[in-house]
């Protein structure tokens, strides 16, 4: 897959060094040109520095990793409010929360539609803002596999990125469409309130196998 990586940071690198061995074509941008190329050396496999400008024409997924204060201008650096990412899958990575507070910063809506509104013709995934970039790429038992939580209205774009989330090693769950973006990106708040609280967020939601829910339905 032609994959470009619109951000240089910590968890752009790691998810560009996972996708890179994994085979995939690589292309980074940025504000800023020397960082996007200290970015794609660190990403290996052949990953390339591209002028903003030049990335929407020869990718099929565009990954945003940026800073939510940041997210409007990246957009606008490729061109996105003129229609250049009409057709592609945006994978939106997006944390808009208050790291202190676990407060979403959007008042209304959510980062993801956002992106859809900036970006006509898009088709706009929300995903992988929960974890960090240490935790690409997973290396463990299958079963143990991180959970991804995605979703996103177009079917393709849906698949595009499940399997990318599938080369990370994690496993994309689709919990619906691009409306219940703000949910996911409030789970990430949550987590951040139960972090500065002192515990481990992992700790802080049941065990639930997924069968029972479907089991109790059934017997209704």
């Amino acid at each position: 897959m032609n994959v470009g990586i619109l951000g240089t940071g910590k968890l752009a690198v790691a998810l560009g060094r996972a996708w890179a061995g994994a085979g995939h074509s690589l292309l980074v941008t940025g504000r800023n040109p020397q960082h996007a190329m200290e970015a794609a050396n660190q990403m290996g496999g052949g990953a390339q520095a591209i002028d903003p400008a030049d990335l929407a024409p020869r990718v099929d997924v565009v990954v945003v990793a940026v800073a939510w204060d940041g997210l409007q201008a990246a957009l606008h650096l490729v061109a996105a409010p003129e229609g250049s990412l009409a057709g592609k899958t945006i994978i939106d990575c997006t944390n808009a929360v208050d790291y202190a507070t676990g407060t979403l910063k959007p008042a209304s809506g959510s980062a993801a539609e956002l992106v859809a509104r900036i970006a006509p013709g898009a088709h706009v995934v929300k995903a992988l803002h929960l974890f960090a970039g240490s935790s690409w790429p997973y290396a463990g038992q299958e079963e143990e596999a991180p959970v991804v939580a995605i979703c996103g209205d177009e079917p393709t774009a849906l698949d595009r990125a499940t399997a990318l989330i599938r080369d990370l090693g994690g496993r994309a769950g689709v919990v619906g469409g691009l409306a219940s973006a703000r949910q996911l990106e409030e789970a990430a708040g949550f987590v951040m309130r139960v972090v500065t609280s002192g515990y481990n967020p992992r700790l802080a939601v049941p065990d639930v196998d997924p069968a029972l829910p479907q089991a109790a339905q059934t017997s209704d």
